[in-house]
């Protein structure tokens, strides 16, 4: 059946709320994404992103108290956003950027070669991202896949480790039908199989919540993995069991120019060192 566009809020059932005050600038706010879902009202097998489960699983409760000098911003994008205004974000003061490369081990960002490279040419430090659907296939196929189509790692000082994005699932159950144990085994072929790749310890990007319901709080990776938190509040608050600190934090999906807004847990010279390994 032919799939139709309906707003964001009818997808997921929340209303998501408008901020103001992210940045000094004129950028306006970005209304909630339009999905595309099929028929049945179920989304479309490709059309999921970084953080779009946030509001409906643990709410929305505000914003950082101020923006910090010493937290550099960042912005992350999946095909909804076409062709993005890099320039307007960067005037704004964004300096890096990850974009969504694949999903499963059939969907590629038809926007990734636009939105990747758009970020690179107006001077960010960016990466890619990889929405995990662990119920499609294993670890090591998404994981070789993502590497194969837009997630592998240059040594140039400006392209960030590729990231797993592992969350609620759009699709269906919230653990994808994996067992606790299950779940860390998957991340876990995933993680290794992409540092065999690339060289590279992958960043993990999740929520506090979803970690503890999905892997029963497992600690294993927080040595290795840089951890990117999902968390749309005015604090970070408590990270996923194995982490005693985040390295990155995506705190809105309603800020100006894209709504994804995310800071770095240091400044600009923190995140050139993820960058260069």
């Amino acid at each position: 059946m032919g799939s139709v566009r309906i707003p964001m809020i009818a997808a997921i059932g929340r209303t998501r709320l408008l901020v103001t005050g992210l940045l000094v600038g004129a950028c306006s706010l970005v209304q909630p994404p339009a999905v595309a879902v099929q028929g049945d009202g179920s989304l479309e097998r490709g059309g999921a992103y970084m953080g779009m489960g946030v509001v409906a699983h643990d709410g929305q409760d505000g914003l950082p108290v101020e923006t910090k000098s010493s937290q550099s911003e960042g912005v992350d994008v999946a095909s909804y956003q076409g062709d993005v205004a890099w320039s307007t974000l960067w005037n704004s003061g964004v300096r890096w950027a990850y974009t969504k490369a694949t999903e499963g081990t059939s969907y590629k960002n038809p926007s990734f070669a636009q939105q990747h490279s758009g970020a690179y040419n107006v001077g960010m430090i960016r990466g890619a991202y990889h929405f995990a659907t662990p119920d499609t296939s294993s670890g090591v196929s998404q994981a070789n896949y993502f590497v194969d189509h837009g997630g592998a790692w240059s040594d140039d000082g400006r392209t960030l480790p590729g990231v797993l994005d592992i969350e609620w699932n759009p699709y269906g159950d919230a653990c994808f039908g994996k067992s606790k144990s299950g779940m860390a085994s998957w991340i876990a072929d995933f993680l290794n199989t992409y540092k065999d790749r690339t060289g590279r310890d992958a960043v993990i990007y999740t929520a506090t919540s979803w970690w503890s319901q999905c892997t029963g709080d497992y600690s294993g990776f927080g040595a290795s993995n840089p951890l990117w938190i999902a968390r749309y509040a005015s604090s970070v608050g408590a990270l996923p069991a194995g982490w005693t600190s985040h390295t990155m934090w995506q705190y809105t999906s309603s800020g100006p120019t894209v709504g994804d807004h995310d800071r770095f847990n240091g400044g600009l010279d923190k995140v050139q060192a993820l960058a260069s390994g």
